[in-house]
């Protein structure tokens, strides 16, 4: 393997870890979805002022993700990002009033009143979720689009991609990739009542919450179950070291015996997933769930973006022409740049620490009734 391959394979783990963070944080849009089953406003407040500590750290990690693919894997932003524009400009859309939404919502003034921002936050927590989930999975599934790199020499060529005409909405449209989308919904809800649990000290809130993960959570193991199965047994698209690619049948499956180390991790996250929900469920005084379940959901995550882009696979198959599909090997950007990139990806772990740092100090103190008027933190 070449120093080239060694950058590729580096940063594609780097993405992975941006995008297991991003679903792991998702958590906030689930809280945001359950604001409907709070009609009280001191419990809305409650729950507001809870996600409010945390929806810039989603922002910031769905914004430092994309712009970290735009740097890496370049054909995999203009392709995705800009042939499926219907699909992510809905997504971003959704997070554009998520953030209008906090900024506006008590701000002396407000004409339109806190219930329109109130349900701002509810279309964004449905929305985000199930939508992100359906464009990630379509790196599994494919999408209909066409790669055709000559163009680029060609001035009468305005683009180097080609979609179908729907430009992503096909993809709203796979029950394939709507059911890892309504997964992510319920993963997200379910991290959304465990953080409540743990960040709340309320009697009212933290028994509706308790009722609310025991629903999510069935739901969610449910669809998880399918999800996998079906990703399990579904086609592939790998390649050789000569750069030639074909559809190769369950190839997911055969990437999680051939990395064993990923299927252990795999488990491994599944069990911490299960631990902190029934423990939660289980023990009434058991509050850390948020964090076993948390840890377990970044690393199921890690590994279906390892099965997805190591092991010769492409990350993200064409179902128009299988040879335009992208790879690791024919997306990303130049030794050089991923070379100056990876110096300064140097820096991450001092970012990871200033988040963790910042997650500490806001949440040293339960979030309680009595002090909704004086926390620092008032959406």
């Amino acid at each position: 393997m070449t120093t080239y391959n060694l950058l590729q394979n580096y940063w594609w783990l780097i993405m992975s870890v941006l995008g297991a963070l991003l679903v792991f944080l998702l958590m906030v849009q689930g809280g945001q979805s359950m604001l409907i089953h709070y009609a009280k406003p001191d419990k809305r407040a409650l729950l507001i002022n809870s996600m409010g500590r945390k929806w810039e750290l989603t922002y910031t990690t769905l914004v430092t993700f994309g712009g970290a693919f735009f740097a890496s894997f370049p054909l995999f932003y203009s392709t995705s990002f800009g042939g499926a524009y219907w699909l992510w400009m809905l997504i971003l859309f959704s997070f554009v009033i998520q953030a209008i939404s906090y900024e506006y919502r008590s701000k002396p003034g407000n004409i339109y009143g806190s219930r329109f921002y109130d349900t701002l936050l509810l279309i964004n927590g449905i929305v985000g979720p199930v939508l992100l989930g359906v464009a990630v999975a379509t790196m599994f599934f494919g999408a209909e689009f066409t790669v055709t790199k000559n163009n680029i020499l060609n001035v009468q060529a305005s683009t180097i991609s080609q979609w179908g005409p729907r430009h992503g909405l096909e993809a709203i449209a796979c029950w394939k990739c709507l059911l890892f989308g309504f997964m992510v919904f319920f993963l997200a809800r379910t991290l959304a009542s465990l953080y409540f649990i743990n960040n709340i000290d309320d009697e009212e809130v933290d028994k509706s919450q308790h009722k609310l993960l025991l629903v999510n959570a069935a739901v969610f193991v449910i669809l998880f179950l399918a999800t996998v199965a079906v990703i399990l047994t579904s086609p592939g698209v790998g390649y050789d070291d000569s750069g030639n690619v074909e559809w190769v049948p369950l190839k997911y499956l055969k990437n999680y015996l051939t990395m064993w180390w990923a299927l252990i991790i795999l488990l491994l996250g599944v069990v911490m997933v299960l631990f902190g929900i029934g423990k939660t469920l289980w023990k009434a005084d058991y509050r850390s769930g948020i964090w076993p379940a948390g840890i377990g959901t970044v690393l199921v995550v890690l590994t279906l973006f390892w099965v997805v882009g190591y092991n010769n696979t492409a990350y993200l198959p064409s179902l128009l022409d299988v040879q335009s599909s992208l790879t690791l090997r024919n997306s990303s950007s130049s030794e050089f740049t991923l070379t100056v990139m990876s110096v300064v990806s140097i820096l991450v772990p001092f970012v990871l620490a200033y988040i963790a740092y910042c997650w500490y100090k806001m949440d040293h103190r339960k979030l309680t009734s009595d002090e909704l008027d004086h926390t620092d933190h008032k959406y």
